[in-house]
């Protein structure tokens, strides 16, 4: 009832002004310049359309180009590996190897590969189709005449049967060298090493000799981070000044515990996929990797020896 009487009051008010008076009070309230009034556009489904269509027409045809190249080139990186596996074919004869190489200036005293053991081929068929890889680079790296050989293969089943590699290694030596076989050794991080059958590591031919050194992905990075907490230790301990910690200590460390740094590695796959490959070793180490290469290849092996060849080694001071 108040609120009622209040209103009839207000407007007996408001209805004895007359309009200007009204715009004067409204005045100071109201801003300055007029506001534009945006109006929504409206939806234009044709157009719209048109260009939902048109950008998928061009991701379309951007992605069959592609695809066209990449089928182009994986067609004639398979030809071309066929005319090399035809024209460079070592015969299981160290003599046609050695012909091969002969007008390379130079060759890796080291040489380092990265085999991997797929998921879907894991199992017995799968280890021996690794272990034949093994025993093929060997047998190459012996008819070369490069006398160390560094196989790494992550998760360590080559570790896990260094007897057997050792003994299929040796047949396919026999196989490739007949009656005159270099002789053998096959070792592995912290593990004793097998010359011929026997833990001994001082046998020598003048056949020439052949070193194999197994790697899995425990020797990379963890043995960084042990070496690390040991070095720590030995400083907290006083046993080692911080000043005595160099990179000529940590290389030592390492090439003693593990090994030395590989003058070229081959990674027989499409693209350089390391796979946990001890990082330190890697620093100088030329790498080669076969585009749309997918196995072990002679003609891949025979390729990255040429290109370490020709490579250019610069060192910074």
């Amino acid at each position: 009832m108040v609120a009622t009487q209040e209103t009839k009051i207000y407007r007996k008010d408001v209805d004895k002004l007359d309009v200007r008076e009204r715009e004067k009070l409204l005045k100071p309230y109201l801003p300055t310049k007029p506001l534009k009034v945006t109006r929504t556009p409206k939806h234009q489904p044709i157009r719209m359309f048109l260009q939902t269509q048109l950008h998928f027409l061009v991701f379309t045809t951007m992605h069959m180009l592609f695809s066209l190249y990449i089928r182009f080139r994986q067609a004639f990186h398979i030809i071309l590996d066929r005319i090399f596996a035809i024209i460079y074919y070592h015969h299981r004869a160290p003599e046609l190897i050695r012909q091969d190489i002969r007008g390379l200036e130079r060759l890796p005293q080291h040489l380092s590969v990265i085999l991997e053991l797929k998921q879907e081929e894991r199992g017995l068929a799968g280890l021996e189709k690794l272990l034949d890889d093994v025993a093929e680079i060997s047998a190459w790296c012996a008819g070369a005449g490069i006398p160390m050989l560094s196989v790494y293969e992550r998760t360590g089943a080559l570790k896990d049967h260094i007897q057997r590699t050792h003994r299929l290694v040796s047949s396919k030596l026999h196989s490739y060298f007949g009656r005159h076989v270099p002789t053998l050794q096959i070792q592995a991080p912290h593990i004793p090493s097998f010359l011929d059958g026997d833990q001994s590591a001082r046998v020598s031919s003048s056949a020439g000799h052949l070193s194999i050194l197994l790697l899995s992905e425990g020797d990379g990075r963890a043995t960084l981070v042990d070496l690390t907490k040991t070095l720590t230790e030995m400083s907290q301990r006083n046993k080692l000044s911080a000043d005595d910690i160099s990179l000529d200590l940590i290389d030592a460390e390492i090439s003693e515990s593990v090994m030395a740094e590989p003058d070229l590695l081959i990674v027989f796959g499409p693209y350089v996929k390391l796979q946990g490959y001890p990082p330190w070793q890697v620093r100088l180490t030329e790498i080669y990797h076969s585009q749309d290469n997918c196995g072990v290849g002679y003609q891949v092996f025979l390729r990255a020896l040429y290109n370490f060849a020709k490579a250019q080694m610069k060192f910074g001071r």
